[in-house]
């Protein structure tokens, strides 16, 4: 996630720097006041497009990734669950096994002291 923060940081920079870039740009040219500000707002419309489409291919980015990291997240918790349970089968059958024997072990020490 930080290098998607990175990223729209630079490019907000970018732009912001464009922008200011253009409006001095206009602001010195030898033109009419009007014509100026006509300039300006339609650089400014232009600056906020891209801005959008940008913002747009950001936020597509990050859904995609958070996508992928979901789906990452639950095939692991998958494998956890499925691990912890053929642990605990395999320890059922175990002590199961160790309990039985334990039984016979009793019954055999019982049988010898009759």
């Amino acid at each position: 996630m930080g290098k998607g923060k990175n990223t729209a940081g630079i490019i907000a920079g970018l732009l912001a720097g464009a922008a200011v870039g253009v409006v001095l740009g206009m602001l010195y040219a030898p033109e009419e006041g009007k014509e100026t500000r006509k300039k300006l707002k339609a650089k400014a419309n232009d600056l906020k497009d891209q801005a959008l489409d940008e913002y747009d291919k950001v936020s597509e980015k990050v859904k995609s990734e958070y996508g992928n990291l979901s789906d990452k997240a639950k095939e692991n918790l998958d494998k956890v669950v499925s691990s912890i349970k053929e642990s605990y089968e395999k320890y059922k059958h175990t002590a199961a096994n160790k309990a039985s024997e334990v039984v016979k072990e009793v019954e055999t020490e019982l049988d010898a002291l009759k």
